[in-house]
């Protein structure tokens, strides 16, 4: 394609807007919050929640699905409040946009 092929000139707009990062407070505040919750998933696997001990536990299917039941676990936290984590990263990283 050359410089001046009308397709790419229709095109244009659109690739230099999704080239720019979106500095939104939204999006900003969205990011941080999935950073919450990634974190705080983390920390529900370290504290083992959601494993079920010895023979009542669920076997493979356990051991495939346990790291989505401490995903959701975790977003439900954050939009219930969280532990302020996200607020704090969305104030330290707003300063800087």
């Amino acid at each position: 394609m050359q410089p001046t092929d009308p397709a790419l000139a229709a095109l244009r707009p659109l690739i230099v807007q999704n080239a720019k990062p979106d500095t939104s407070d939204g999006a900003l505040r969205a990011a941080a919050k999935e950073l919450e919750a990634a974190f705080l998933s983390e920390m529900l696997a370290a504290a083992k929640v959601g494993e079920m001990p010895g023979e009542f536990g669920g076997g493979i299917g356990e051991e495939q699905f346990v790291s989505l039941l401490r995903d959701a676990q975790a977003e439900a936290m954050v939009e219930a409040g969280g532990i302020g984590l996200a607020e704090q990263i969305f104030r330290a990283t707003a300063k800087k946009a």
